[in-house]
């Protein structure tokens, strides 16, 4: 393999008259000596020529493996690894894009940003996991944690860092979220916060509740969606914002769609809020509310047109954060579950309003409807793997992990099996081609039938006492 050291303060051949290297114009300038002629691998000087050839073996060796990571590329600080490198090559949808540069430029940079790509080791990991739960909870900090990873892992792919520093330091643990059990509401927290809600958004709660729906599937369900004949109800959109606040459609969580059971109870509602509150029609990109680029996201984002069952008072889409805050906190309040923690001015034309400010935790969000419909399906004793199905989760173990404390009867259900099979002793069902009733197996020694074998072996009968006492005996197998 190619690869030599070339000496930068003296020529190559000797001098034809002296037999000594004359001295370059470089002499005493830098370091002296340079290895050179790796392919893909950039020159480097050293002071000595042990350290030269040391490197020289190193780099072939690696070069060879593939391996080789040039210490020089891991100067790079991460902050612009990230912006000139790591995040162009994103092709993250809108409504992933947003959160996650969020939680980048918010913690990840403000806390290692400074450091370049290879000092970041796990002296330097364990003091960014301590800075970032002290900034966000534990859930925001472990999905900052693996953007981090993934950042890292990119690196390695870019011949930057030789291993993710990550995965490599037993020390570095990643921070982890406070395992937190779904709360569902009881029926009376559900008609007091559905009673606080307008009119009109009564049947969002219904949606949630009855279908499992999630906050952006009950906003981008239209009503073409509903097939009161088949009894279902199909889950084929959700209505998302961009973090300009451009509204769009596009595929829900997981990119799975899916067929809820419609009940006869919630077909009726459906049908009273479709003739109290006529569905309005409306329009939006597909995927992405960024305008195509070529005809390829022209087709892509071709906008589809939807007649939403759930609209504002003036016939428009909703805007989740105004409605969360003007309706649901609301609603909350007047059920007693939150309080006001103040109010904001703001000027409405010529008037000034005083507005409450909220602060309503998180399980109490529209979410909550949602876990609300697994408890009861499971506490009906609904199968999990189709619960699963309706929720739009990717396999039922999700589902498990979720929602298991709502199954409070089904450990006793197995109990009681089992106590059932040992109730009492069962009489003993025999093969067909077991031993008529009254005979056993027993190993008989030789010496008790000395006539029928002298060999010393043990022989395989089966034998019953007879009427007086004697032994009725059949050899199986010798």
């Amino acid at each position: 393999m190619a690869g030599y050291i070339e000496d930068r303060w003296l020529r190559k051949r000797p001098d034809k008259q002296t037999g000594k290297r004359e001295r370059t114009t470089l002499y005493g300038k830098g370091k002296r000596y340079r290895v050179k002629g790796i392919p893909g691998v950039q020159d480097r000087s050293f002071d000595t020529s042990v350290d030269a050839k040391h490197w020289l073996a190193t780099a072939k060796t690696d070069t060879r493996r593939g391996e080789f990571v040039d210490p020089r590329d891991g100067d790079i600080c991460l902050t612009d690894y990230i912006v000139d490198h790591w995040w162009p090559s994103r092709t993250d949808e809108p409504s992933t894009e947003g959160p996650m540069r969020s939680r980048i430029w918010n913690h990840v940079i403000p806390l290692l940003g400074e450091l370049p790509l290879r000092e970041i080791d796990a002296s330097a990991l364990r003091s960014f996991a301590a800075a970032l739960l002290t900034r966000v909870e534990g859930s925001t900090a472990e999905v900052t944690w693996g953007h981090l990873s993934s950042i890292l892992n990119s690196a390695v792919d870019d011949k930057r860092l030789l291993r993710n520093p990550i995965k490599e330091h037993r020390s570095v643990k990643p921070p982890r979220r406070t395992e937190k059990k779904a709360r569902a509401w009881s029926r009376s927290v559900v008609d007091a916060v559905r009673h606080g809600l307008q009119d009109r958004y009564g049947f969002a709660v219904d949606l949630g509740l009855g279908l499992g729906l999630r906050q952006g599937e009950a906003f981008g369900l239209g009503e073409e969606d509903f097939d009161f004949e088949a009894g279902v109800v199909h889950v084929r959109r959700q209505l998302r914002w961009d973090t300009r606040g451009r509204p769009y459609f596009c595929l829900p969580k997981g990119g799975k769609t899916r067929e809820v059971p419609l009940s006869p109870n919630l077909a009726a509602r459906a049908r009273h809020h479709f003739r109290r509150f006529p569905s309005t029609a409306c329009t939006l990109p597909w995927r992405n509310p960024e305008p195509p680029a070529n005809a390829l996201e022209a087709r892509q984002r071709k906008p589809i047109t939807v007649r939403l069952v759930l609209t504002t008072s003036h016939g428009n889409r909703i805007y989740y954060r105004t409605w969360n805050d003007r309706s649901w906190k609301r609603a909350l309040a007047t059920a007693g579950l939150i309080t006001a923690m103040g109010e904001k001015v703001r000027r409405d034309g010529g008037r000034i309003r005083r507005v409450p400010v909220y602060a309503a935790q998180r399980e109490d969000m529209f979410h909550v409807l949602r876990h609300t419909y697994a408890s009861v399906q499971l506490e009906a004793g609904e199968s999990v793997v189709s619960l699963s199905t309706w929720l739009g989760h990717s396999s039922p173990k999700i589902t498990l992990d979720h929602y298991a404390h709502f199954m409070p009867g089904a450990g006793k259900r197995g109990l009681d099996a089992m106590d059932a099979w040992l109730e009492r002793e069962q009489q003993p069902i025999l093969p067909e081609k077991s031993l008529p009733a009254g005979w056993t197996k027993k190993i008989i020694p030789n010496p008790q039938v000395r006539e029928l074998t002298a060999s010393g072996a043990s022989m395989n009968v089966k034998y019953k006492e007879t009427a007086r006492g004697g032994l009725a005996v059949n050899i199986i197998e010798c």
